[in-house]
């Protein structure tokens, strides 16, 4: 299951999910954004009974990325039933992403 784009429009009901929901606040222009990408690719294809990943570009979509306070990216938002888990700002590799999320799984 690859990653979903969102948009401000598609947010509020993509973070309503019975799995963990993460969302990952980008932008085209970020190097360390372009880094994380196949990175949440591999874990939205390994952890797929677990949990969703979508990728919403800040500047495209400002609402969303202003509501949550998103000053930094990339941003890892992870949502349990809408509300947030857990940040995680800036890069991670694969093993240390899914060592942050450990708690939240």
């Amino acid at each position: 299951m690859a990653t979903q784009q969102v948009t401000d429009d598609t947010f509020a009901a993509f973070v309503q999910s019975d799995k963990l929901v993460l969302v990952d606040f980008w932008a085209t222009w970020c190097g360390p954004c372009k880094m994380m990408a196949p990175v949440l690719e591999e874990v939205s294809d390994e952890y797929q009974n677990q949990l969703v990943v979508g990728k919403l570009d800040v500047d495209h979509n400002p609402s969303t990325a202003q509501q949550f306070g998103i000053m930094s990216i990339p941003t890892i938002l992870a949502f349990k039933n809408g509300q947030v888990v857990k940040q995680i700002i800036g890069y991670r590799p694969k093993g240390d992403l899914v060592g942050q999320l450990a708690d939240v799984m």
